[in-house]
């Protein structure tokens, strides 16, 4: 953070209780008290909402993009998917003159 910004907070949004929090945008602000009045006008004017999340950007860690490979699966699951099965043919019936 440089001298002439204020801190960075993340801002979650609720539309209704029960659903979850999606991620609306962020904003500046001196701190957390202040950084949910701003988001209150910023994020809840104009749409419904019945609840909002400010969340200070240095509170959040996430993985770095070169760290992609901690995502691959370590064994084949493709068992978990059709793809996984192959098809039978349909056996011939009495009677049927299609060919298998």
């Amino acid at each position: 953070m440089t001298d002439t910004q204020w801190p960075v907070f993340e801002v979650f949004h609720q539309q209704a209780r029960g659903e979850p929090h999606v991620h609306v945008g962020s904003i500046h602000a001196p701190d957390a008290q202040m950084a949910l009045v701003l988001a209150k006008e910023q994020y809840a004017r104009r749409m419904a909402c019945v609840n909002l999340w400010v969340v200070s950007a240095e509170a959040i860690l996430a993985t770095d993009y070169e760290d992609a490979d901690i995502f691959d699966h370590g064994t084949d699951k493709s068992y978990r998917e059709s793809t996984g099965y192959q098809t039978t043919k349909r056996a011939k019936a009495i009677g049927d003159t299609a060919e298998i």
